[in-house]
């Protein structure tokens, strides 16, 4: 290395010099002031002043030379800094988009377009909702953990107990106590995250709102407060509060702002039959004889992406499905149904009369540079229907008649899926936030909306289809606050073990919470062989949930029923055989929802917020008020151990009619689910079970009444209709009835 000179460094150089020259005067004067001293008293006054003054000015002059030096060199170590920096960013940059192939946002950036909002719930110990996450129910504290983080995304198996995205996002938050419920729903479709921080107030702390939410008391103590923090990356500040008192009225209010979902299809509360893919034809009718076969209820075949020709949706493969209508005609003839998948990404293929005829009406979404935005995903390139213009729902839902969807009739209904909207090479796996939408919105500002158009497009078309004659159903993967209005939900690409069938029923629970009915778990899991008690165990805990169906990965083993040992295919058939005893209460349940916004499936404080045990319970749930549910779910287990909740209710066993008063556990044999009626309740359900739900919609119900604890009354409803058109909404063709049992001696 060669070695440096005083030249390479000026500055030193002429700082070293002051500081030399300084000294230098500073001898000299030491030097006269002796020979002075000797001199003359008044001459030493006359010059220690001057050499005062001297050195004064030396050091001044040193002084502001170092700060104009030590400026100057932090200029330039600054200046050195940031273009270092920048050139690293600019390196890094050029690499990612050579070799990974990044989607950079340019405007990622610290703005001030964030908005957000801090909520105090005063009086709360818990608070409840912001699915989805994989996560218990009652939500944790983020203190020194990440946030609760709201964007749409594809996840193959995701997490367990993680406050990471899913793919759904509803900003719908509730804190609640034994006084009060009270929501909150920060209407934003931006990304969101949520900070939650419980803690307790100061003694005295008194506010005339804390009055309202805590006790009458006046007496000074600790106030329990739930501190929440949302954070949205733009957008505007929309916030709507829910105000209770009780958990009811606010779902009644909740109601009143997102909306209800629609009576669902009679056929839609049976048992689904789906896997990652029915081959052909023959695949199909194999596996509904089966059915039929081994005396085991079905109501709904589901076709997956390989039904299509070649990943293009709204067509069918012709080598494997080359006569649909036969095969549709012959599920009907036995009362079922038939179920296709249609997801958002199109096919980039000149040929293909869905992506040119949506390029040609200017109908898809566009990269930043204003040229169509294309991205990878089933069929590979792809381009990307934009559901915030309406006249590309309106076009997507003309795709649904039938004249235009050839080969399907009423009794083919739809699956979203892939609609967060999943991008196999984009950030994250979904489209780029700088994506522009119509109106030149960027995606950033609608991307937790995308999979909400597409669902209530599809569920526009399919009634358009029919001339508002009959009821659609449709499930979608991703959703947002007022999904409920046109879609079923379920929980995504979960696994198969026993974490993730655990965690699915505090996500159903959240699901619930933020005003979404339809809801349910692929059983047995995507992804992965269950053991046989895992599978037994999923089957009994999805009768019981509202949207029951079977689902796996094209990797997995095939789990029909019947191909498990007898003793697993006995135990499905009798958990299936529950499912359709209760789809009498489970569809007035349904009516009850739309008309008040209840949920059908509850968390245990919705009915019973005096006792403080239900808030910390997610591993049971009540199906509408009268029943309570706990399957097994510990493989290890002897017994099987529930709560009883209330504070004086009694409940009896469905299976043996024994009572047990509450609060309290109980344990059950471990080889079934625990069940339980709530004393002063009358469930109507089948006592025969046929092999469709339409099959037994003739059939006599039996009244289950269990009796209050003082044994003298118990009521219930029934709801009953056509179970396929809109005839109970347009012409009243319905009957809901009341049941009233009174004790008078």
């Amino acid at each position: 290395m060669p070695k440096k000179s005083y030249k390479d460094h000026p500055y030193l150089f002429s700082f070293v010099f002051i500081i030399v020259l300084a000294m230098v005067l500073a001898a000299a004067v030491a030097i006269v002031w002796i020979i002075v001293s000797s001199i003359s008293p008044i001459v030493l006054s006359i010059v220690s002043s001057i050499s005062s003054i001297v050195l004064s000015i030396v050091s001044s002059i040193s002084s502001i030379v170092l700060s104009i030096v030590s400026s100057i060199s932090f200029i330039i170590s600054s200046i050195v800094l940031s273009i270092s920096f920048i050139v690293s960013s600019i390196v890094s940059l050029i690499v990612s988009l050579i070799v990974f192939s990044v989607s950079v946002d340019i405007r990622a950036m610290p703005s001030s377009s964030s908005v957000g909002v801090d909520i105090a719930f005063v009086g709360s110990r818990w608070v409840f909702g912001i699915p989805e996450h994989s996560e218990s129910y009652a939500l944790r504290d983020t203190v020194g953990f990440e946030p609760y983080r709201l964007y749409n995304l594809d996840v193959f198996e995701y997490e367990y107990h993680s406050p990471m995205a899913l793919y759904g996002s509803i900003p719908y938050l509730v804190g609640t106590n034994s006084k009060r419920t009270t929501g909150m729903l920060w209407l934003n479709a931006a990304e969101t995250w949520v900070d939650i921080q419980s803690t307790t107030a100061d003694k005295g702390f008194k506010t005339s709102l804390s009055k309202e939410v805590l006790d009458a008391d006046t007496k000074p103590r600790d106030v329990h407060v739930v501190n929440t923090r949302f954070i949205s990356e733009t957008g505007l500040i929309d916030i709507f509060l829910t105000l209770g008192p009780a958990p009811h009225d606010s779902y009644r209010q909740l109601a009143h702002l997102l909306g209800t979902y629609p009576l669902p299809p009679y056929f839609s509360l049976g048992y689904h039959q789906s896997r990652w893919n029915y081959i052909d034809q023959k695949d199909v009718k194999q596996v509904h004889d089966n059915f039929e076969k081994h005396e085991i209820p079905l109501d709904v075949i589901w076709l997956d992406i390989d039904h299509t020709d070649k990943k293009a949706y709204f067509t069918w493969c012709k080598e494997n499905f080359s006569d649909p209508l036969t095969m549709i005609n012959d599920l009907t003839e036995k009362g079922r149904k038939l179920v296709t998948i249609v997801d958002p990404h199109v096919k980039k293929d000149s040929k293909y009369f869905l992506y040119k005829e949506s390029k040609q009406k200017k109908l898809l979404v566009k990269a930043h540079d204003g040229t169509t935005f294309e991205g990878n995903c089933w069929p590979g390139d792809s381009v990307y229907i934009d559901f915030t213009n309406p006249k590309a729902r309106e076009y997507w839902a003309s795709r649904f008649a039938f004249d235009k969807y050839v080969n399907t009739t009423k009794d083919v209904h739809i699956w979203n899926d892939m609609n967060e909207p999943s991008v196999f090479n984009g950030p994250e796996g979904t489209m780029p936030k700088d994506a522009e939408h119509y109106n030149g919105l960027e995606h950033r500002e609608v991307h937790n909306m995308y999979g909400f158009y597409q669902h209530e497009a599809t569920y526009d078309g399919l009634i358009k289809r029919t001339n508002g004659e009959y009821r659609p159903f449709v499930l979608s993967r991703a959703f947002f606050a007022g999904s409920q209005r046109t879609a079923a939900v379920w929980t995504g690409d979960n696994k198969a073990d026993w974490h993730h069938y655990r965690v699915s029923i505090p996500m159903l629970l959240s699901l619930s919470t933020a005003g979404i009915p339809h809801i349910g778990a692929d059983v047995g899991g995507f992804m992965g062989d269950p053991d046989d008690q895992l599978l037994i165990r999923w089957y009994q805990a999805g009768a019981f949930q509202p949207f029951f169906r079977g689902h796996s990965h094209q990797n997995t083993k095939r789990r029909e029923p019947w191909l498990f040992s007898q003793n697993v295919t006995d135990a499905i058939r009798k958990a299936i055989q529950w499912r359709y005893k209760i789809i009498p209460y489970l569809y007035t349940l349904f009516y009850e929802h739309s008309i008040t916004g209840k949920p059908v499936m509850r968390s245990l404080w919705m009915e019973f917020r005096d006792d403080e045990t239900s808030y910390d319970e997610d591993r049971q749930w009540m199906l509408g008020n009268a029943l309570v549910v706990k399957p097994l779910q510990d493989p290890e287990a002897q017994v099987l151990s529930m709560y009883l909740p209330g504070t004086r209710e009694i409940w009896y066993e469905w299976t043996t009619g024994r009572a047990r008063p509450s609060p309290g556990a109980v344990q059950s044999d471990k080889t079934d689910i625990g069940l339980y009626q709530r004393g002063g309740t009358i469930v109507v359900a089948r006592e025969n079970v046929k092999l469709t739900a339409a099959a037994n919609k003739e059939d006599p119900v039996v009244l289950y009444i269990a009796s209050n604890r003082a044994g003298d009354h118990a009521n219930g409803t029934l709801y009953i209709d056509d179970g396929e058109t809109f005839k109970y909404r347009d012409e009243n063709d319905y009957a809901y009835w009341g049941f009233h049992f009174k004790k008078y001696f």
